[in-house]
């Protein structure tokens, strides 16, 4: 299915994802036509045929609720009125918030200079109490909201369907990621050649060349394997599981590569570092700061396309269940 899919195709998506396989085709078959006979009805009757479908869809409701009944699966908070609110409202809130803080706390306890020990246990510590505390006063909230009979004003209309989710196989994903690395290599081989930074004279490199050969050239395979990788996706039109572990075991390799330098002062020019920096006031504990925040945003990035990858490969799996 492609972002062009008609409201009733995105409709009748989002109500079958979350039922069984062997319900999805005889609920879609069902929705299909009840939705085209009743779109039908109302134009016979004078609506424009856009006007009739959202219509149409808006009187069919929310289409997790619709999903539920067609399940016999209750929706349960305190009552059913709030539950699908709380539950999407609790996810997000599960996906931003815990890593938010264990970023942050990540980012305090190595300016501090604490042990990777120590670190490691406040970050697992501060992510399960913001866990706990994340879906212990979200509940509170709804569960006062449904006792009180408050009206919040949300109503759910056909404009809240969901945007089929592209699966990152398709040719132009693996374009810009070839266009991208092809870049990259680029930029490396330029810096180490003619140098990347101004400087009002000759520029200078901003990676160490002390990296030369042997550290630039485990950047460049793994740059390299990033490429085969995208091709791989492209030709099997697909994420795999296979696929998933190949991307976390290059994003890792990566993420170690850079933050193992960055930590050892290896990875930046140190001719760079003192025009920048050190020639601006910048002091040694400053220095220090920026490395740190430096280095969590690798790892965060490299977490997150780990993440991304096994999510799409996911998607697709269940997509070829469907």
């Amino acid at each position: 299915m492609t972002t062009t899919a008609t409201l009733t195709e995105r409709y009748i998506s989002a109500t079958i994802r979350s039922l069984r396989p062997d319900a999805q085709d005889d609920v879609r078959a069902e929705l299909e036509a009840s939705i085209t006979d009743a779109v039908e009805a109302r134009v016979e009757q004078g609506e424009a045929p856009e006007a009739a479908e959202r219509a149409v869809l808006t009187d069919l409701g929310d289409p997790g609720i619709l999903a539920a009944g067609y399940a016999d699966r209750p929706l349960h908070l305190i009552g059913p009125r709030y539950y699908l609110t709380w539950w999407r409202l609790l996810k997000l809130l599960l996906i931003i918030v815990p890593a938010c803080a264990a970023v942050g706390v990540a980012i305090a306890k190595l300016i501090e200079g604490a042990p990777v020990g120590d670190v490691i246990g406040a970050i697992v510590a501060v992510t399960l109490s913001v866990v706990v505390h994340v879906c212990f006063w979200v509940t509170l909230v709804f569960v006062v909201l449904e006792r009180t009979g408050a009206d919040t004003g949300e109503k759910w209309d056909v404009d809240q369907l969901p945007v089929p989710t592209e699966n990152g196989a398709a040719r132009s994903d693996m374009i810009a990621t070839l266009v991208f690395l092809g870049i990259g290599v680029a930029a490396v081989v330029w810096d180490a050649t003619r140098g990347f930074f101004p400087t009002g004279g000759d520029p200078i490199p901003i990676l160490n060349s002390g990296l030369w050969p042997w550290g630039m050239t485990v950047l460049l395979a793994i740059m390299l394997a990033d490429a085969v990788l995208a091709v791989a996706v492209y030709r099997r039109r697909r994420w795999t599981v296979g696929l998933a572990v190949v991307n976390t075991a290059l994003s890792i390799a990566f993420a170690t590569w850079a933050v193992t330098l960055l930590v050892r002062d290896e990875l930046l020019n140190p001719e760079f570092v003192q025009f920048v920096f050190a020639d601006n006031g910048v002091d040694a504990d400053t220095l220090r700061i920026l490395a740190v925040i430096t280095g969590v945003g690798i790892i965060a990035v490299q977490t997150w396309t780990i993440i991304d990858g096994w999510m799409k490969a996911w998607r697709a799996r269940r997509g070829r269940e469907e």
